[in-house]
């Protein structure tokens, strides 16, 4: 679900953000994760993929004196974090992976504080966000939002509906707080419980039926959604789960030139460990150690150790040999998890117009761009980039079209949201993430029934092989949970014999 997380990051009042980030964001944590110390001998540890989970991973284990050697396919490290600094100007830069780090994230925060990395603030909401739904234009200030929906709105709403207004249909159906605490806490071993079944057998779009919302109410709530193949395809109990730290942060962070910053700390200490352009083909596991096997300068080689952590996507490691195969329940997790298709178009514009208009760049549409992002609302200069977010059959629609293609037709949506746009328009790139071989998707998702049936088998070790990924987490599709993934299996390899 997109839309929660743009208002709440984007429109916070200026007051409360500039309040949050006079504080040190990890003076905003509860805790922070302990820092790993070994017992026993060194051990030889695999990792493969230099995500943010294999890099956390690798350097706990480093940390605390084991021998790591990570295995990475591409020529850089960071995964599904990703900056583009290419092919903008006056370096102007535009994240294209993930984008937000809440101030309830603590795993990041950490790391963030550790390698010393500056933090973006909240931004303030003194200019108006843009709705294009049904062919209508609608500019929607800070004021209006907290006075429901505007009488101009093309969605034929209940008068409760409308006093409450997009957002405040979402913080009180859509994830009301007696729900989420009956969802408990996420990331206790013993979740999910028997009786939230009820939730993971039903759609997303039947919860909110549940809770009373008119049709109407729920079409304009699902325009807001970005997850799975839509609404009515997600297991609820997948979007509940988030919901329960989402609707916990109060502000949202980015790290001040691009999140890739973070990934690229990470490899900076661990340089010497890292093995770049070597896809994994075939992982053998025994029970006195392991062995990968991968492709380097088009030949096959292997390294042997005592555990492997695999940090890669289900959605890649499906295309990996496994010897002798994991369990079936395991081999069931690896082939049935979906993956969430997801496309990010990012346009430069000449002048950021849009500002001229007391307008902030943001916007929810109904179009297949789907929502759009200021990236550069907190860069300075003249110019500046839009960018779109599709995510299924909207991002598969834009992904089936050549790069030229996709950069006309959305140019041709945004110019709709933001007239003007044409006029200023310098050049634009895409990322569609089912392309890339290395992620296969954006992010793992379930459809009604799967959370109960494939969750419990989705981080469990087998044998002397390890997992982590945010698939594996609580923080499905954050960097916190590649992060805590990546501490929890590194702990794993620790106390194991």
């Amino acid at each position: 679900m997109r839309y929660p997380v743009t208002r709440r990051e984007f429109l916070k009042d200026t007051a409360l953000a500039a309040a949050a980030f006079s504080t040190s964001p990890l003076d905003l944590q509860a805790a922070s994760p302990k820092t790993l110390e070994r017992t026993g001998a060194p051990k030889k540890v695999i990792v493969v993929g230099a995500g943010l989970a294999g890099l956390s991973a690798a350097y706990e284990l480093t940390q605390a004196g084991h021998d790591v050697t990570v295995l990475e396919a591409q020529l850089r490290p960071g995964g599904r974090v990703l900056t583009l600094h290419e092919p903008f100007s006056d370096g102007l830069y535009a994240d294209v992976g993930a984008i937000h780090i809440p101030d309830t994230h603590d795993f990041t925060l950490r790391y963030v504080k550790l390698f010393h990395l500056p933090l973006d603030p909240p931004l303030p909401s003194n200019l108006a966000h843009t709705e294009y739904l049904r062919g209508k234009r609608i500019n929607i200030t800070r004021e209006e939002e907290g006075k429901g929906v505007p009488p101009n709105h093309p969605f034929d709403l209940a008068p409760e509906e409308k006093e409450l207004g997009h957002w405040g249909m979402w913080m009180k159906y859509t994830a009301p707080d007696h729900v989420l605490q009956e969802i408990g806490d996420p990331a206790a071993p013993d979740w999910p419980l028997g009786s939230l079944k009820k939730y993971d057998e039903m759609t997303y779009t039947e919860f909110l039926r549940s809770q009373g919302l008119s049709s109407e109410a729920i079409a304009l709530l699902n325009v807001a959604f970005l997850w799975g193949d839509g609404p009515d395809t997600v297991s609820a109990l997948t979007v509940l789960r988030d919901a329960v730290h989402t609707k916990k942060a109060r502000n949202f962070y980015k790290i001040r030139g691009g999140n890739d910053l973070l990934p690229k700390a990470f490899a900076e200490r661990l340089k010497g460990r890292i093995h770049y352009g070597a896809p994994v083909v075939r992982i053998e596991h025994r029970n006195d150690g392991v062995r990968a096997i991968f492709l380097q300068a088009g030949t096959h080689r292997a390294i042997a150790g005592d555990y492997l952590i695999c940090a890669i996507p289900f959605s890649v490691l499906s295309q990996v040999e496994i010897s002798p195969p994991f369990s079936p329940a395991k081999q069931r997790a690896i082939e049935q998890l979906p993956y969430f298709s997801a496309a990010r178009v990012s346009l430069q514009s000449r002048k950021r117009f849009w500002v001229d208009q007391g307008l902030s760049g943001f916007a929810l549409t109904d179009l297949p761009i789907a929502d759009v992002y200021n990236m550069t609302a907190d860069q300075s200069g003249p110019r500046g980039i839009l960018q779109s977010y599709s995510g299924g059959p909207e991002a598969r629609q834009i992904c089936g079209m050549g790069e030229s293609e996709r950069i006309s037709f959305t140019l041709e949506q945004m110019e709709k949201v933001f007239p003007g746009f044409l006029e200023n328009f310098e050049g634009g790139v895409s990322k569609c993430w089912d392309e890339d071989e290395w992620a296969r998707g954006a992010s793992s998702w379930y459809k009604p029934g799967q959370m109960s049936e494939l969750w419990p088998h989705i981080a469990r070790p087998e044998g002397r092989v390890h997992f982590a990924g945010d698939h594996t987490s609580a923080w499905i599709r954050w960097m916190q949970g590649a992060l805590e993934s990546g501490n929890r299996a590194a702990r794993e390899v620790n106390e194991a014999p």
